[in-house]
């Protein structure tokens, strides 16, 4: 709990408050913030101030957690060895080094015998593919890193008590108008068991309120439900299944107790929604084995439930009704089906637009902007920007697999358009809270709007898909380590390079070692110890200006099979030495999950000023079973990568201009001041209200 407190917030938590005896306590905080410091991290001056009125021999294990818990967050906590030891100096021609390789093997007797005649498999070389220097070796073979003021500090402020900040973050997951990633719903059960006892008051997102919801099934509490479908998720949940529902869960045996939570939850949901049973009729099917409805007859609307299952009950859902209307014409009744369903209007209105709905459906969508979810609101007005010039249509999955195509829709009318974004601006604004005085650092303006979490995993430094920012220094490098679970394991970082028109590719890879601007560090083909694989781009001298790192799946595990697996970047001036992984110069670090056999994180791009600037993709190819390479799916990354980039995101920029408006348009009464940027800084008078990328999603209106 304590690590997830650090991680995710960046705060330290202290539970005793010492009792202000000078003693070694300050040494060791001192000590303490010396070390953090090697790896980029350093302590406020309240935290230090706090831990020096601790007992020392109490800051020491405070301290050896924290660190440690610092160094998994940055990478550190592993040693990043490199194939080859002087990397990035002396990398070898990639024909010589096969050659090489080659000449070697044939004048091994030994060696020579294992090939094969006719067939020489360049892999199985004696040589190639495993560490052929220690970690010690490689370390002797550096210098020590020059520190520079431009290097990564992260401070780490003074938290509550452990309790008080696990309270704190469990509210703002469980409260998340958008859905959560992976990482962060398991998060956020942890956090529902240690804060049992705190139920928070609005918990939009279904999946979230699952998670609290198998609490309340523990406890032998009523569920919170809505729907039918929230009742599966909760028994998903409760088998150690996928709450999104996206994969079928062995369901477990239930106590009678349960059986009886459960069922009392579906009977008090109204007949008109059954027809989501529909959806996920063959775990219906499951669950009523599991639930024996027969054996309570009270619940006899729940028992319906498995009857539209089983099809002896007929049952249609709301979509499916309008997807009929629609067929045959009946704009009119699709829209008066939707008004019920105000979400799921806005969500089709740009269909009902095209279908000829004229003003009956722009007044109906401003009747349902005022009761539709702020987030719905929010990728709404994200969408309908985007119709204004259109660009290549992106669809992306909750597992961050991603298709382009050309968009052949026809076009909306300009009037229309025009009058529905106005709208949906002032009831944006209207939501938005009072930000009284208003204080946003410009590096946070280009950041996207979290309106889904699901396809990021949370780590350093990570921003939502679309988002922009500056990179600093010469040298960009970037890295991937893994580490296999079971067998034998082959990841291989490559990088993509385009020109402007995102055409003329060429690519660094294990097939090429280097360019007049780029190095690889050398290819590994087991990670029974882990493995870490570079990649340098010397900026100033990059002649392509677009760079897309790739992390490729030749054979072995997948992502989310493997012990370990995470990617990142660094940055560094040209003068500075040190080893290949030097944690103060990380700026992103984050684990690589999913099923896809192609990893896309971000994307690299020099402005017509000159810059450089990086945009979060996270997205996956699916890739092929085994043998993935660069060279076989530069088409399609060109193709997704375009489009993501040309795509107008709406961010962080527009909620504070909304934000600015309406501060101005009446002072707070008790003049608090709200602060938007990257980090919070020093100085912020008590009660701020504070929004960084970790909280981001606070200021999602409801």
């Amino acid at each position: 709990m304590e690590d997830l407190v650090i991680a995710r917030r960046l705060r330290v938590p202290v539970d005793a408050e010492g009792d202000g005896t000078p003693g070694w306590g300050e040494v060791a905080a001192r000590q303490l913030d010396a070390a953090l410091l090697s790896v980029g991290f350093t302590c406020s001056p309240a935290l230090l101030d706090r831990l020096a009125r601790l007992p020392g021999e109490q800051v020491i294990d405070l301290g050896l957690r924290v660190l440690a818990a610092v160094r998994r967050l940055v990478g550190d906590h592993v040693e990043h060895n490199a194939y080859f030891a002087d990397f990035p100096r002396n990398v070898p021609d990639t024909l010589e080094f096969w050659a090489g390789l080659l000449r070697e093997a044939m004048l091994d007797p030994v060696a020579a015998a294992r090939l094969q005649p006719g067939t020489l498999n360049l892999l199985d070389l004696p040589r190639y593919g495993r560490y052929q220097h220690t970690y010690a070796d490689l370390l002797a073979a550096h210098d020590e890193l020059i520190p520079l003021a431009r290097d990564r500090v992260t401070v780490l402020e003074l938290g509550g008590s452990l309790r008080d900040e696990a309270r704190e973050l469990y509210f703002s997951l469980a409260g998340s108008e958008v859905p959560l990633a992976a990482e962060d719903l398991t998060a956020l059960r942890a956090l529902a068991a240690f804060c049992a006892g705190d139920r928070p008051e609005h918990v939009p997102v279904r999946e979230n309120r699952a998670v609290l919801n198998e609490v309340r099934l523990v406890a032998g509490q009523p569920l919170l439900v809505d729907t039918v479908t929230d009742v599966l998720r909760v028994a998903a949940l409760c088998s150690g299944g996928d709450v999104t529902l996206a994969t079928p869960t062995r369901l477990r045996s239930f106590r009678r107790a349960e059986r009886r939570i459960l069922l009392a939850a579906l009977d008090a949901v109204p007949a008109a929604k059954h027809g989501d049973v529909l959806r996920h009729r063959e775990q219906w099917k499951r669950l009523g084995e599991r639930l024996h409805p027969h054996e309570y007859p009270r619940f006899s609307r729940a028992a319906q439930v498995f009857e539209v299952a089983r099809g002896v009950r007929k049952a249609a859902s709301v979509g499916g009704r309008v997807e009929a209307a629609l067929a045959e014409g009946r704009a009119g009744d699709a829209v008066a089906l939707l008004e019920h369903t105000p979400g799921a209007l806005l969500r089709r209105l740009d269909h009902l637009l095209r279908t000829g709905g004229g003003p009956a459906v722009l007044e109906a969508a401003e009747r349902a902007a005022a009761h539709a979810s702020g987030r719905v609101l929010l990728s709404l007005r994200e969408h309908l920007q985007n119709r204004l010039a259109p660009v290549d249509r992106v669809f992306t999955n909750r597992h961050g697999r991603a298709w382009a195509t050309p968009d052949t829709r026809s076009p909306l009318d300009e009037e229309a358009l025009d009058r529905t974004l106005s709208v949906l601006d002032e009831e944006i604004t209207r939501r938005l809270p009072d930000p009284g005085e208003l204080i946003v650092d410009p590096a946070v303006l280009d950041v996207a709007l979290p309106l889904s979490g699901k396809s990021a995993a949370p780590g350093l430094g990570v921003l939502p898909r679309g988002s922009l920012s500056p990179v600093d220094g010469e040298l960009l490098r970037f890295f991937v380590y893994w580490r296999q679970a079971s067998r034998s394991t082959d990841y291989d970082l490559s990088a993509l390079m385009l020109d402007a028109t995102y055409d003329n590719p060429t690519h660094i890879s294990w097939t090429s070692y280097g360019n007049d601007f780029a190095t690889y560090s050398g290819d590994l083909t087991d990670a029974a110890e882990g493995a870490s694989e570079f990649i340098d781009i010397r900026l100033p001298q990059a002649t392509q200006p677009i760079v897309i790192p790739q992390v490729h799946i030749y054979a072995g595990e997948r992502f989310d099979e493997a012990a370990e697996a995470f990617f990142g970047f660094m940055t560094r001036d040209a003068a500075q030495e040190g080893r290949p992984f030097e944690p103060r110069t990380v700026r992103m670090k984050s684990d690589l999950r999913g099923s896809g056999r192609v990893a896309l994180p971000l994307v690299f791009l020099r402005g017509d000023d000159g810059a450089w600037r990086v945009k979060w993709l996270h997205l996956h190819l699916s890739g092929h079973p085994a043998f993935n390479q660069v060279e076989g799916n530069r088409v399609t990354t060109s193709l997704l990568v375009r489009s993501i980039v040309e795509r107008d995101y709406l961010r962080v920029g527009y909620l504070a201009d909304l934000l600015r408006a309406k501060s101005s348009a009446g002072s707070s009464a008790d003049g608090h001041v709200t602060y938007i940027g990257l980090e919070a800084p020093a100085g912020l008078p008590d009660g701020a209200r504070v929004y960084t990328p970790a909280t981001l999603h606070e200021l999602i209106p409801a």
